[in-house]
């Protein structure tokens, strides 16, 4: 048995999501992004995290889910995604966030090919809990290069 990894789990709407809990840099509490004009439609703007502005995402969105609606519970992960030459802080908007939970990786079964609603190349893996499936973020396919161009003032950390 493998030493289980831990994810940062949350929620959209219904579904359960989670990343990976060593890319997730802090959570905060939602305040609204400053909005940046011709932006992706996914794109809520940039948020002030520490002095920087970071590029701030509407996961509902991105997944082709109702735009968010924020509540009291609204959290935004801010993350930083390992790619080739450096790493991209992004916040990713959570109808809210649930847990802190770790998985082995004898539980995390393969993306499902069909009967999901949104595209599975974003999936690393579904874990069964209580009932239900937790989906597991591809987070680096999550953003592909396309989004990556799209955002404002991204920088190599």
């Amino acid at each position: 048995m493998t030493t289980p990894a831990q994810f940062v789990t949350l929620g959209l709407g219904e579904e359960v999501f989670a990343v990976p809990v060593d890319y997730v840099r802090e959570i905060l509490d939602w305040a609204r992004p400053f909005a940046i004009p011709e932006g992706p439609a996914y794109l809520l703007g940039l948020t002030d995290v520490r002095g920087r502005g970071t590029p701030t995402l509407d996961l509902r969105r991105k997944l082709g889910m109702t735009p968010l609606s924020p509540t009291p519970s609204t959290r935004i992960l801010v993350v930083d995604i390992p790619l080739p030459g450096g790493s991209l802080s992004v916040g990713l908007a959570a109808d809210r966030v649930i847990e802190v939970a770790a998985y082995g990786s004898e539980e995390i079964e393969p993306a499902p090919e069909i009967g999901v609603p949104w595209r599975n190349e974003y999936i690393r893996g579904v874990v069964r809990r209580e009932g239900a499936f937790v989906v597991l973020f591809d987070l680096v396919r999550l953003l592909t290069s396309e989004d990556v161009a799209m955002l404002p003032q991204v920088q190599a950390a």
